[in-house]
């Protein structure tokens, strides 16, 4: 049996809504597509402070759907007959319903007017949403007025639901492509296919070819399983404002939005299109400003949690079960303790204090529970909060932190314990001669050793061909369909933002190159510096790492991975003076009322007046702690910390497992595999309607052979060779007319020291030893100054691009032979018979020639009898265009 994923099915992947009204009721229409199926959706305009929406659950045609507003029309004129005054109006178009959301007077409804195509995974569409409209409910006539709705109204949309929120029809946002192709394999039994099997009604039963003994819908041959799962809701942010509607009206309905970052850039190896996708992932759970949510709540739930997923594919092939897809997921997230900042002092760096005692960790055990059930183990920890200091600051966490872990790692067996890695990376930074992104480097090439990534597919042949060591020492889980990722890195820093940015980059780094290893395109896992695919790697993740430091802090990033290199341009400096002072605005004056917005958005304070108003409220501690206003029942143990069921499955983390609890998230249900919902090639090539390039392919996204690629002719066009930044199509220093400090940055970073052996690598935060106070003098010693003057390049390599003073390679003679053997007569085919002059014919199969004689033959008008696929067809093709 073939599966696909469906999220949502056929009606809902059109995302095509009209919104129609009158004086009582509102109608939205939802269709498909192609047209050919509509639901209705009423709802009450009487009502002054309910939300009462009717679905009646009925597929419309589109004959059925034109009587019904044909009659509504009719009805709800003021006079019969009267066409010039008719009671039914068409208010808006949109794309989807982000919600219902009431503060002191009505409903209103979010609807989604603009939309932009910003990724394609699999054939799913990944939109981002550009432009929102809110539509009060209640009729004029029983609307109950109060003088504080307008503030609210405006509170609420200082969240703009056009910055970075993203959503999808067909594709789970919410969970990792890990996760939504392993569901592809979950086990199902025929008896919960039938029961959850919806009875279709007559309009949908009815088929022209059923008394020609064709199979009809019901038959086995042309149905599939489609599958559908919940969201994981930490990472939904809309679903408060879908609670009132989830349990009445059909699921085609809902459609759940994320926030944070989705890009997709396409990598060209020698014309072969790979898509290089990263989507972020915020978690809309004590989700805030930088100095306003810091550390965790009660319930294990971090500030700043962004969950990163860096997708590659090879998009010459679309379909998931036929494609090569491989991910690998990383996560960053405030230190898991109780502390916070007080910014009352108008400090650029308030002190740090912890607010509440916690000496059995149980805040930390309840987020690493988290972690465990959605990645399984090991969970490694990568903390790059400074360690020592004059006055103490950032150490204060790092030692609270080494205790929770220490406490909760005694209680777990050995090969599941929670990996620590604590490394100053700031104070590691200040030595001018050090390289911070080699030492990096070996931190991200031992990580993602030990938690693998994911992959659909099973080693290749090349593979064998050409092994590389590394490749056989790789972690995970190896399956019959490929490889699974098992565990998770979660890299933190005090803010999450500058430092960790730049580590997941290297991390990402890494892994890319064991993903384009498994898919065959290059021919050891190693990717270095200055080549195209991690320039254009780079490029994506600063994109996101501003995108989400504009989110928490207030301004874009103000250490960037070229800063750590050291090669960023002089320019650049005073770029990170006026982003630090664009987030110490941010924080001092704008970020409280973000804060509330945000609150009222994700509806963690929802509006009554028998409470105080959001702005009278001293504090939000106590909305964000669900448990603080009463006594816990069951007190959670400390020993036994993780839940039911996790420890049995590991390393495999819980969620992906397919055990009685999580078969109960997902429904399956027998359809048609010509459905829409199911058949990605008819909903993205669209066969049965006139479609332009334009809007097929509309997704403006960066490519590496237009974007990096040298213009000039003679130059090694893969993307895995090193080039010097002037050669490179797009300026990577800022000023490409300065020459000599081109050159000099380029020394600068190629005078890189040797990376630090693996012993030096810290595992706790207690190695505070003279080793650290001598940093500064043991990375001179390594390291040797570059001067200006030096050159070890030959002046004839500089100029001509080539060493004159070495004999060409054999390669090039033979090359050089051939070209020379082409003016006479020998030929220079390595085939029998075969050259420049004579040619053998092709050899064509029975098949082919059989189909060429055919298609001869259709034009001369001779056509040859129909087979049962051609009936098959014909028969969708009629059902899908007329019915």
């Amino acid at each position: 049996t073939l599966y696909k994923i469906i999220t949502f099915s056929a009606v809902q992947k059109s995302c095509n809504y009209i919104y129609f009204q009158n004086r009582s009721r509102y109608f939205l229409v939802g269709s498909n597509n192609a047209q050919t199926k509509h639901r209705v959706l009423k709802i009450d305009r009487t009502e002054p402070r309910d939300l009462v929406v009717i679905d009646d659950k009925h597929v419309y045609s589109q004959q059925e759907l034109r009587e019904l507003l044909g009659r509504l029309d009719l009805g709800n004129r003021t006079k019969i007959g009267q066409k010039g005054s008719s009671g039914l109006s068409r208010a808006v178009s949109a794309f989807g319903i982000v919600g219902f959301v009431r503060f002191l007077e009505g409903y209103y409804i979010i609807l989604i007017t603009k939309r932009r195509k910003v990724a394609d995974i699999g054939g799913h569409s990944i939109y981002k949403i550009e432009d929102t409209n809110m539509i009060y409910i209640p009729n004029d006539s029983v609307r109950v007025t109060h003088p504080d709705e307008a503030r609210y109204l405006r509170m609420f949309q200082n969240v703009d639901l056009s910055s970075n929120f993203y959503f999808s029809y067909s594709y789970d946002l919410s969970h990792s492509l890990q996760y939504n192709l392993t569901l592809l394999r979950i086990p199902c039994e025929p008896a919960e296919v039938e029961g959850l099997h919806s009875s279709c009604s007559k309009q949908d039963s009815f088929d022209i070819f059923e008394d020609e003994g064709l199979p009809t819908q019901v038959g086995t041959g042309v149905m599939v399983h489609g599958l559908k799962n919940e969201p994981y809701a930490k990472y939904v942010w809309n679903s408060r404002l879908l609670e009132r509607i989830k349990d009445t009206v059909h699921p085609d309905w809902l459609m759940y939005i994320i926030h944070g970052f989705c890009g997709q850039s396409k990598l060209l190896i020698y014309g072969r299109p790979v898509y290089v996708t990263l989507i972020a992932r915020r978690s809309s759970r004590f989700a805030g400003t930088r100095f306003l949510k810091r550390g965790s709540n009660c319930e294990g739930d971090v500030a700043n949690e962004v969950e990163t997923e860096q997708i590659i594919h090879d998009a010459s092939v679309m379909s998931f079960t036929a494609g090569s897809y491989s991910s690998y997921v990383q996560v960053r997230g405030s230190v898991p303790l109780y502390w916070s900042q007080d910014i009352s002092t108008m400090m650029p760096k308030p002190p740090i204090r912890l607010d509440q005692a916690d000496p059995y960790a149980h805040v930390a055990a309840l987020h690493f529970d988290q972690m465990l059930q959605r990645f399984g183990s090991p969970i490694i920890i990568l903390n790059l909060v400074k360690k020592r200091e004059k006055r103490k600051h950032e150490k204060i966490l790092s030692e609270e932190l080494y205790r929770a872990i220490i406490n909760l790692n005694q209680f777990l067996s050995p090969e599941h314990c929670i990996d620590y890695i604590a490394w100053d990376m700031a104070r590691y930074t200040k030595s001018k001669l050090c390289n911070v992104l080699d030492r990096l480097g070996m931190i991200a090439e031992n990580v993602v050793k030990r938690t693998g990534f994911y992959i659909n597919r099973s080693d290749f042949h090349c593979h064998t061909l050409r092994p590389d060591e590394r490749w056989g020492d790789l972690g995970g889980l190896v399956v019959a369909h490929g490889r699974l990722q098992t565990g998770v890195l979660r890299t933190n820093c005090v803010d999450c933002l500058d430092r960790t940015n730049t580590a997941q980059f290297m991390v990402g780094k890494c892994a890319l190159a064991y993903q384009l290893y498994a898919l065959g395109m290059i021919d050891k896992p190693k990717l270095q510096f200055d080549t195209d695919c991690v320039r254009l790697f780079e490029e994506l993740y600063e994109d996101h790492g501003d995108t989400l430091s504009l989110q928490y802090g207030g301004s874009q990033l103000v250490h960037r991975v070229k800063t750590y290199r050291k090669i960023a341009p002089w320019t650049q400096h005073s770029k990170d003076i006026m982003q630090t002072l664009s987030r110490y605005y941010s924080n001092a004056f704008s970020d409280a009322d973000r804060q509330d917005a945000i609150n009222l958005f994700l509806q963690v304070y929802q509006p009554s007046e028998s409470k105080p108003h959001l702005w009278e409220l001293p504090t939000d501690f106590y909305l964000h702690q669900s448990n603080t206003m009463a006594l816990p029942q069951e007190r959670r143990s400390y020993t036994y910390w993780w839940s039911d069921g996790v420890l049995s499955y590991l390393p495999l983390p819980y969620d992906e497992v397919p055990c009685e609890k999580n078969k109960k998230k997902v429904l399956v249900k027998r359809v048609n595999r010509y459905e829409e919902s199911t058949d990605m090639y008819t909903e993205f090539f669209k066969p049965y309607e006139l479609t332009s390039f334009d809007d097929t392919f509309c997704i403006a996204m960066t490519n590496s052979a237009r974007e990096f690629m040298p213009k000039s002719v003679g130059l090694d066009p893969s993307p895995f060779t090193v080039r010097k930044p002037e050669e490179t199509g797009k300026s990577v220093l800022g000023n490409k007319s300065n020459k000599e400090e081109a050159v000099l940055q380029r020394k600068t970073a190629a005078s890189a020291p040797p990376p630090p052996s693996e012993e030096q690598i810290s595992s706790s935060s207690e190695d505070d030893s003279e080793e650290d106070r001598e940093d500064d003098a043991t990375a001179s010693q390594r390291s040797t100054p570059i001067k200006i003057g030096e050159s070890g390049d030959n002046p004839a390599r500089e100029t001509y691009g080539l060493n004159l003073s070495a004999l060409p390679r054999d390669e090039d003679f033979f090359i050089y032979h051939r070209s020379v053997c082409l003016e006479s007569d020998i030929p220079v085919s390595s085939f029998d018979g075969d050259s420049i002059y004579e040619m053998l014919p092709p050899r064509v199969d029975l098949e082919s020639r059989n189909l060429f004689e055919n298609h001869i033959h259709a034009g001369q008008g001779l056509i040859r009898p129909l087979c049962r696929e051609d009936l098959l067809l014909y028969r969708e093709y009629l059902k899908n265009r007329y019915m």
